[in-house]
């Protein structure tokens, strides 16, 4: 895993770079709260997947123009934005090993900065002048916001099907993956053909991602997941080892696992044995196969694409999709 990891930071160290540099440089905050809100979550050690994700597709497509790099910082601010509301809506107090960012500067302050990166985002996005970009990147602010929605309004449901778990999820995370491959194909002029096939697999990577993250809220410790370790469950939210677990369990399995979820003041022993619970009912075993075959999709997205050290780039994330650890 670890040799996975390191071979996808060597091939990438020099985009991961201009990204890092780019995103201080096309802030464009006029004021010292907007900007010490946004760092705080900005520089506090993401993976920079999404923009990275944007000059590797607009790459694999050929483009050699120099608006590649500025145009991926849409994708950290948009992705950023939505972690600034997120936390203040689910009632979070850790985001990577960092207390949140409402808890620091407050909520009003947290909403509005969440707000700026957005138009921010927005207004970096018209630098290349492709009205197709603009759609793409106003239909993920779109779908991000309606998928924020139904999460919320679904909320401690326990009869939350896998089908709308799959929606929820798809417009909340895997738009925006699956987006900033799409406009990195665009931006290079790709054929139809091409820029589908970035969607494609952007898509089914945004759900392995989401899949795994749901994983590791019940697999890792909270020094490596960077928030608490079962956030999900005391925020209300039923993610699929959960609901696949509740569909299998039977009637004392069922009535137990409930009455720990509905106790957010629930202990560590609970806590363990509801994971003991998913883990004999299948729902651990489940959203692992889920995630591989979403991973197994976005590598045959890139079956079409001439062999390059690009396309081996982009089939390692997805494999490592699968395999990380935080």
């Amino acid at each position: 895993m670890s040799g996975l990891k390191e071979h996808i930071l060597a091939a990438v160290a020099p985009d991961l770079a201009a990204i890092e540099t780019a995103l201080h440089d096309n802030l464009g905050a006029h004021l010292k709260i907007v900007d010490q809100t946004a760092s705080h979550i900005l520089f506090a050690g993401g993976k920079r997947l999404r923009p990275l994700l944007m000059l590797l597709s607009a790459r694999i497509c050929g483009y050699r123009g120099d608006d590649d790099v500025v145009l991926s910082t849409v994708f950290e601010y948009l992705h950023a934005a939505t972690l600034l509301h997120d936390d203040l809506v689910d009632g979070a107090h850790l985001r990577r090993n960092k207390p949140v960012a409402h808890s620091v500067y407050g909520n009003s302050i947290a909403v509005l900065v969440g707000d700026f990166l957005l138009a921010r985002s927005l207004s970096i996005a018209t630098r290349p002048g492709k009205l197709t970009i603009m759609a793409v990147i106003a239909g993920i602010t779109e779908a991000m916001s309606q998928g924020e929605i139904h999460q919320l309004m679904k909320k401690g449901d326990l009869l939350l099907s896998e089908a709308e778990y799959l929606e929820v999820i798809r417009r909340k995370t895997a738009v925006l993956i699956q987006g900033a491959c799409r406009v990195g194909a665009l931006l290079a002029d790709a054929t139809e053909k091409t820029v589908d096939a970035l969607d494609r697999y952007g898509h089914h990577l945004g759900i392995a991602f989401q899949m795994a993250d749901d994983l590791l809220d019940y697999t890792a410790e909270t020094a490596e997941l960077g928030k608490e370790v079962g956030a999900d469950i005391r925020e209300g939210k039923l993610t699929l080892p959960l609901i696949h677990a509740l569909e299998k369990a039977g009637p004392e399995q069922r009535v137990r696992m409930e009455g720990i979820l509905r106790d957010n003041a629930f202990s560590n022993a609970d806590f363990q044995e509801l994971v003991g619970l998913l883990d004999a009912l299948g729902g651990i075993a489940h959203t692992r196969r889920q995630a591989e075959r979403n991973v197994a999709s976005a590598r045959s997205a890139l079956a079409g694409f001439d062999p390059s050290p690009t396309r081996e780039t982009l089939l390692a994330i997805a494999e490592y999709a699968l395999q990380r650890k935080v």
